[in-house]
C-alpha cells in the first residue's frame, strides 16, 4: 500500500516509487534506459536519502525506491551525490544492502570520491560498519580504476597504521580489502597488527591466512584456531563455512538480504553475531 505522506517526486524518477523489488533481478537493471539525465539528479538523491522511503511499509513497493535510486546515481557518475549518501552509512547501518551496493555505487562514481570518504574515515562518532562500508568503498574504487589502486592501498594503510585504537573488526576488514587490493607491498603492516593482536580473525583468517592470500605462504603451517564468536556460539570452521547460514529476525527492509548477492557477501561485511569467516576464494 502506498504511503500518502510520502512527497510526490517528478517524473521520470516517480517510476523507481513502483520500480519493484530489488530482490527479483540478478543484476542491477539499466536504469538509464528509463529516461534519467544529469539534471534529475537532485531528485535522485532526495528520494535515495528519503527516511520515508528508506522506512517504509515492507510489504510496500516505496520501500525499495531508495536503492534503485542510489543504483541510478552511481550509473550517472552522479558526484552531487558522494556526501549526501554517506549520511545513510550510520542511519541504516544495519542493512547490508547499503554494505554491499554503498562500494559498488562509489567506484562507478569514481575517484572523485576519494577525499569525501577520507574525510568520513576520520571523523569519530560513526557505528563500527559504516567505518567498514566506507573502507570497503575505497578498496572497490582501487579495483575498478587500476591508475589510482596504490593511491587507494596508501589511504587504506593510513588507517591501518592506527590498529593500536582501531577496533579490530575494523582493522580486520581494512587488511581484507588489501587483500583485495594485492597489496603484498604493506604485508609488514598487517604483520604488526596481527602481533598486536588488534584483528578480529574471523574476518579474513589469522596471520597465516592473508600470508596464504597474498600469495607470501603456499599453505598454512599450523592449524587453524576457531575465532572467539566460533567458539562461543559453537559454529563450525570456515571449511563448513559456505553450508550455514545465521537466520535473524527481518522486521525492515533495511534487514534483508539481498537475494543473490547474500550469496557473495564477506563475513567482513555481516554484523554482531552473524560475523564469521567465510571462503574468500568465491569472488
Amino acid at each position: 500500500m502506498s504511503d500518502p505522506t510520502i512527497i510526490p517526486y517528478a517524473a521520470p524518477v516517480d517510476q523507481l516509487l513502483t520500480y519493484g523489488d530489488a530482490r527479483s533481478t540478478m543484476g542491477w537493471p539499466d536504469y538509464l534506459e528509463l529516461g534519467y539525465e544529469p539534471e534529475h539528479i537532485p531528485e535522485l538523491i532526495r528520494m535515495a536519502t528519503d527516511a520515508r522511503l528508506n522506512w517504509a511499509d515492507s510489504e510496500s513497493l516505496e520501500v525499495w525506491a531508495p536503492i534503485h535510486a542510489w543504483r541510478a546515481l552511481g550509473q550517472l557518475r552522479a558526484e552531487a551525490a558522494i556526501v549526501p549518501l554517506l549520511s545513510l552509512f550510520d542511519e541504516l547501518n544495519a542493512s547490508e544492502w547499503i554494505i554491499e551496493e554503498m562500494p559498488v555505487v562509489y567506484s562507478m562514481i569514481g575517484p572523485a570520491a576519494l577525499p569525501a570518504l577520507m574525510g568520513y574515515l576520520a571523523q569519530s562518532g560513526h557505528l563500527l560498519f559504516s567505518y567498514v562500508t566506507a573502507a570497503a568503498c575505497l578498496g572497490k574504487i582501487g579495483l575498478e580504476h587500476p591508475a589510482i589502486r596504490v593511491e587507494c592501498v596508501n589511504r587504506i594503510v593510513q588507517l591501518l597504521e592506527r590498529f593500536a585504537k582501531n577496533d579490530p573488526t575494523l582493522n580486520a576488514c581494512l587488511i581484507s580489502e588489501l587483500i583485495d587490493l594485492k597489496a603484498v607491498e604493506v604485508a609488514p603492516l598487517m604483520a604488526r597488527a596481527f602481533e598486536a593482536n588488534q584483528v578480529d580473525f574471523s574476518v579474513a583468517g589469522d596471520w597465516e591466512d592473508v600470508q596464504v592470500e597474498l600469495g607470501l605462504l603456499a599453505q598454512r603451517e599450523t592449524p587453524r584456531r576457531h575465532s572467539l564468536i566460533e567458539n562461543l556460539f559453537g559454529l563450525p570452521s570456515e571449511t563448513d563455512a559456505d553450508a550455514v547460514t545465521i537466520d535473524r529476525p527481518v522486521t525492515t527492509k533495511a534487514q534483508l538480504l539481498p537475494g543473490s548477492a547474500a550469496k557473495k557477501a564477506k563475513a567482513k561485511r555481516k554484523q554482531a553475531a552473524n560475523s564469521r569467516k567465510k571462503n574468500r576464494k568465491r569472488k
